[in-house]
C-alpha cells in the first residue's frame, strides 16, 4: 500500500492555521467541527496528538469559557481503555485548546460511510466498548450529551470515545441563536431534544443509536433537516426493520421514550455477551478487513513541520534580545523566562538537521532532539536563526583568550544584620526575666498575648500571631456545584478544588471526601482534620467554624439533607464551609453527591504533623 491513500486523512496547513500552538508545531489538519479546528501534532518523545483550537466565536463569550475550563477539568480525570485521554489544554488563553491522545482510526461515520454496515460481531463488541467508555465517564460525573458516530473512532483494539462533556460548554452561550450549530441532532434523546434536559440515560440513547447506525448503515430515525429529525425523535417510532434480530431487543430497550425505562450500562454489556454466539474479545480482527486497512493508513503520519530556515542577520529591535529574550547562545538572567520553553508538556518540533544537501545525520523519530548533547535547545520562534547546526560555509569566529581568571575582591561584609539579630535576642531574655518574675497571668496582657496563637478555638482571634499583632482574616473563595465521585477526593489548598480518585479515602490524607459501601452507610468525612455537622439555627461562616468544639470526622447523607452546611477545619490550616446539595439518583448511572464551598485558605496555623 502506498502512502498516497493516507495524504486525504492529513491535510496541510493553509493560510490561517496557525504553525505553533502551546508550543506544539502543528503538522497537519485532522479534521473541522462545531465548535473548532482539531490538528496533528507530537510530544516531545514523538507521540502524535490530537489538539483541537476552539472557533474565534466561542472562546469571546465569556460563559463559554467558563464552562469549557469546567469541562476539562472534569476530563482530565476520565481515564479509561475506551476514551482518549486530555493530555494538555489552554483554557484561559486568547484561543483556547484542548490535546488529547491521537487515535489511528477513522470514526465510526466514516466507516460506515465508506464500507456500509458492520457485521453483527463488530457491532456488539462497538457497543460493549462504548459502554465501558460510558461507565468511566459518567464514574467522574460527566454526561457526554454528544454521543454520536463522529465521537467514536475505531481503532485496532477496539472503540475509543472522544469529546465526552466538551459540547456543554457550547449549552446556553451566546450563541445559541445565532446559527452557530456544534453538531447535528440526529443521535438526541427525546428529553433532550424536547426541553434539553439531559443524565446518563441520555447518553444510553444515544448508544442505542449507535449500534443501530453501525447495523444497518444508516441512523435509526432517518435523516433531513434538523427540524425533521427532532420531529421523529419526539413525536415518532425508530425504524428499526433491518436491524439484525439479535441485536432488536437491545436497541429497543436502549430507544426507550422514557429515560427510567432504558437499561443500565452494566446490563448492556451483559445483554451483549448473550447475543453473541462466541464469547466477546477485543482483538486485531475485531473489525472487517477493509475497515483495518483504513487504520493502517492513518499509521502512515506526516512528519512534524520544519523549523523555518535561518534568517539574514539583523539589528534586533529593544525588545528581541530583552532579559526575557536571552541571546541564543546565552544563558538567561536569574529569573528571567525562558522563550523556547512551551506550555504545558509540549515541546516544539527539533531544529533542522542542516540545509539541502549537506552531509549531517539520519533525522530523528518525530520530536526527539538531533544529538543527545543538543537536547537543551529548543526549535526557536519563526524569525529567529537556528543555532545548534551552522549552515555549511559559516566562518566560526576565532575564539576570545582570556587572561587568567582572578576572583574579585570580595566587599567587606556589614554587620548590620548581626547587629539587629543580637539586639533581638537580648530583648526577647530580658522579657523573659521580667515575664518570670511577674505574677501567674499577668503575662497575659503584658507580654503580647502568648496565649493566643495556639488556642486555635474560641474566638476569631485564633488567628493572631505570637508576637501580638493580630493577622488579618483570609478573603472567602466559593466555588458551587462541585460533583463528588465515590471515592474521591479533594483538598482545600487546589484552586480550584478538583476531585481526585484515592486510594483509600477514610484512612488517607484527604481534606474531604465521599464513600458509599454496600456494607456501610454512605458518607463524606475528613482524613486531613475535623467536621462538625451546623445545626439549622446556625449560619455557616468563618467565625461559626472557628467558635464550634463539636468536632467529628465522619458523617452519614442520612444525617444531612439538600442544603446542610459543615465546617470543615483541615490540619493544613484551611477552614471550609460544606454545603450539601444531594446526591445522585438510584436511576444514575454515577454515585457522586454535589457540594458547594466557601474556603478561608490559611485562616489557621498548621497542625505539627
Amino acid at each position: 500500500m502506498t502512502s498516497t491513500p493516507s495524504a486525504n486523512h492529513f491535510k496541510p496547513l493553509q493560510e490561517g492555521d496557525p504553525a505553533v500552538v502551546g508550543g506544539y508545531r502543528l503538522a497537519a489538519v485532522l479534521g473541522t467541527g462545531g465548535m473548532g479546528k482539531v490538528y496533528l501534532t507530537y510530544t516531545p518523545g514523538g507521540r502524535p496528538i490530537a489538539l483541537k483550537v476552539i472557533r474565534p466565536e466561542f472562546s469571546e463569550d465569556p460563559e463559554f469559557r467558563r464552562r469549557f475550563k469546567q469541562e476539562v477539568q472534569a476530563a482530565q480525570r476520565v481515564q479509561g481503555l475506551y476514551t482518549a485521554p486530555v493530555i494538555d489544554s489552554d483554557t484561559d488563553g486568547a484561543q483556547p485548546w484542548l490535546a488529547t491522545a491521537y487515535v489511528p482510526g477513522p470514526s465510526l461515520a466514516h466507516a460506515v460511510g465508506q464500507h456500509g454496515g458492520l457485521p453483527l460481531r463488530s457491532v456488539l463488541l462497538l457497543t460493549v466498548g462504548v459502554a465501558e467508555a460510558l461507565h468511566v465517564i459518567h464514574g467522574a460525573g460527566i454526561v457526554h450529551r454528544d454521543l454520536k458516530p463522529a465521537n467514536v473512532l475505531l481503532a485496532s483494539d477496539g472503540p475509543r470515545v472522544i469529546d465526552f462533556g466538551i459540547a456543554r460548554a457550547a449549552d446556553s452561550t451566546a450563541l445559541t441563536g445565532t446559527g452557530v450549530s456544534v453538531g447535528t441532532p440526529t443521535f438526541m434523546a427525546p428529553e433532550q431534544a424536547a426541553a434539553g434536559t439531559v443524565s446518563p440515560a441520555t447518553d444510553i440513547f444515544a448508544l442505542g443509536q449507535i449500534a443501530a447506525f453501525a447495523a444497518i448503515g444508516s441512523p435509526a430515525f432517518g435523516e433531513g433537516s434538523s427540524h425533521a429529525v427532532l420531529y421523529r425523535i419526539v413525536h415518532e417510532d425508530p425504524d428499526l426493520s433491518r436491524v439484525p434480530a439479535e441485536l432488536l431487543p437491545l436497541v429497543t430497550r436502549c430507544l426507550t421514550r422514557d429515560p427510567a425505562g432504558r437499561p443500565s450500562l452494566t446490563e448492556i454489556i451483559e445483554l451483549c455477551h448473550e447475543i453473541s454466539p462466541v464469547a466477546l474479545r477485543q482483538g486485531e480482527d475485531w473489525l472487517p478487513q477493509a475497515v483495518a486497512g483504513s487504520i493502517t493508513e492513518r499509521l502512515r503520519l506526516p512528519e512534524p513541520a520544519k523549523t523555518p530556515p535561518p534568517q539574514p542577520a539583523v539589528a534586533p529591535t529593544p525588545t528581541q534580545f530583552s532579559p526575557q529574550n536571552p541571546v541564543p547562545g546565552q544563558p538567561p538572567a536569574p529569573g528571567a523566562v525562558n522563550p523556547y520553553a512551551p506550555t504545558g508538556f509540549a515541546t516544539p518540533a527539533p531544529p533542522t538537521q542542516g540545509t539541502p544537501g549537506a552531509p549531517g545525520p539520519v533525522p530523528p523519530a518525530p520530536g526527539y532532539p538531533a544529538h543527545p548533547t543538543q537536547a537543551h535547545h529548543a526549535t526557536p520562534p519563526p524569525g529567529y536563526p537556528t543555532y545548534p547546526t551552522p549552515a555549511p560555509g559559516y566562518h566560526t569566529p576565532p575564539p576570545v583568550i582570556h587572561a587568567p581568571y582572578v576572583p574579585p575582591a570580595r566587599p567587606k561584609p556589614k554587620r548590620t544584620g548581626l547587629i539587629v539579630t543580637g539586639a533581638i535576642v537580648g530583648t526577647l531574655v530580658v522579657l523573659g526575666v521580667i515575664g518570670s518574675l511577674l505574677p501567674d497571668g499577668s503575662s497575659d496582657d503584658k507580654a503580647g498575648g502568648s496565649n493566643s496563637a495556639g488556642s486555635g478555638s474560641g474566638s476569631g482571634d485564633s488567628g493572631t500571631t505570637g508576637g501580638g499583632g493580630k493577622r488579618a482574616d483570609p478573603k472567602p473563595v466559593s466555588y458551587k456545584g462541585i460533583d463528588l465521585t465515590d471515592r474521591y477526593e479533594i483538598m482545600l489548598a487546589d484552586s480550584p478544588p478538583s476531585p481526585a480518585e484515592g486510594e483509600d479515602v477514610v484512612y488517607g490524607d484527604a481534606d474531604f471526601y465521599y464513600i458509599s459501601y454496600d456494607s456501610v452507610p454512605s458518607s463524606v468525612g475528613t482524613g486531613n482534620g475535623k467536621l462538625v455537622l451546623l445545626n439549622n439555627a446556625q449560619k455557616g461562616s468563618l467565625e461559626t467554624c472557628r467558635a464550634e468544639t463539636r468536632y467529628t470526622e465522619k458523617i452519614t447523607l442520612d444525617q444531612i439533607s439538600d442544603g446542610s452546611q459543615m465546617c470543615l477545619l483541615s490540619d493544613a490550616g484551611h477552614i471550609a464551609v460544606v454545603t450539601y446539595r444531594g446526591k445522585s439518583g438510584a436511576d444514575n448511572a454515577s454515585n457522586y453527591v454535589t457540594i458547594d464551598l466557601t474556603i478561608w485558605r490559611n485562616a489557621e496555623e498548621p497542625k505539627d504533623s
